[in-house]
This record gives structure tokens, C-alpha cells and sequence, in this order.
């Protein structure tokens, strides 16, 4: 599961998650290995790269994953998930508040990257995994614009792209 939040403030995300393991457990899911990461693409911090005397942005898919990271949690880290022709580019950052899988922390570093390749309405990278776009992108269509839920018909089709 993946929650996006655009200020980088969140809640522990207690009352999502016993709300999934209580899913899981009436699906007989017992098994099923659940990983909860909050996303926030709205953040101060900024990294660097020291070239010779310069600092230049770093490269895309940059994850810096420890010294100054939080340690209250399973465990975060930030991801430079696009490079930019002028200015400064903003990591995201990733906290993952649930952890209950084989998976090893790189391997979800991995596949937040290449899901930020993953979004159809833009050619490039974007700055937060595709389903966090999607999600935020129908949010904002059905709170502005349907003022009613969506036909169920369309349930199983990307109609808000």
C-alpha cells in the first residue's frame, strides 16, 4: 500500500493499516507479504553532489537511505527520481511504516524508481511512483469536478486520464 501526501506531514497510518490487516485476515490473506509507505513529494530537503570545487544536482535515481534519515520508523529514505536542466531538483521522500515482507529494503528503493517511469500521461520521470499520480489525479477529479462516485462501469478503466 502506498499513501502520497503532497506536505510531507502524516499520520502514523495506524488506522489505514489495521484497516488492511483486518481486510487481509477476512480474505484468508494471512500469508500475503504487506508492505504501508508513505510518499511525500513536497519536501524542504534538498542533496547535492560535490564535482571537483562545483555541487550539481545528483543523478536520477539517487537514494540516499541513511545519516540523515529518520530512525523512528521501519525504516525512509529519499529518492531522486528526476534530473532537471536548471534549478535544483527535488527529492521524494519515502516512509515505510509497515514492513512485513521477504523483500529487501533495496528492492523497493528499485521498484519506487522504476514506477516513477511507469506514468502514461508523461513522457519522462516523474517525481513520485505512478500510482501515487493516479491516485492523486482521480482524487482531484472526483472533489472538483463529478460531485457524485463514478459509474461502476468505469471501474476498471483509467477514465480520469
Amino acid at each position: 500500500a502506498v499513501v502520497s501526501t503532497q506536505s510531507g506531514h502524516y499520520g502514523r497510518g495506524e488506522l489505514e493499516i489495521e484497516s488492511i490487516k483486518r481486510a487481509m485476515l477476512e480474505l484468508q490473506l494471512q500469508k500475503t507479504e504487506f508492505v504501508f509507505t508513505v510518499v511525500a513529494k513536497r519536501i524542504n530537503t534538498r542533496f547535492f553532489e560535490k564535482f571537483g570545487t562545483n555541487y550539481k544536482n545528483p543523478f536520477h535515481g539517487t537514494i540516499v537511505s541513511n545519516g540523515i534519515t529518520k530512525n523512528d520508523q521501519a525504516f525512509d529514505f529519499y529518492l531522486v527520481s528526476q534530473s532537471v536542466s536548471q534549478g535544483t531538483v527535488s527529492p521524494t521522500h519515502y516512509t515505510v511504516l509497515e514492513w512485513n515482507t521477504t523483500l529487501k529494503p533495496e528492492h523497493l528503493q528499485q521498484i519506487a524508481f522504476k514506477l516513477c517511469h511507469m506514468y502514461f500521461n508523461w513522457t519522462g520521470i516523474i517525481s513520485v511512483p505512478a500510482p501515487c499520480q493516479y491516485a492523486h489525479k482521480l482524487a482531484f477529479l472526483v472533489g472538483q469536478s463529478l460531485h457524485a462516485d463514478p459509474s461502476p462501469a468505469l471501474r476498471h478503466h483509467l477514465f480520469y486520464l
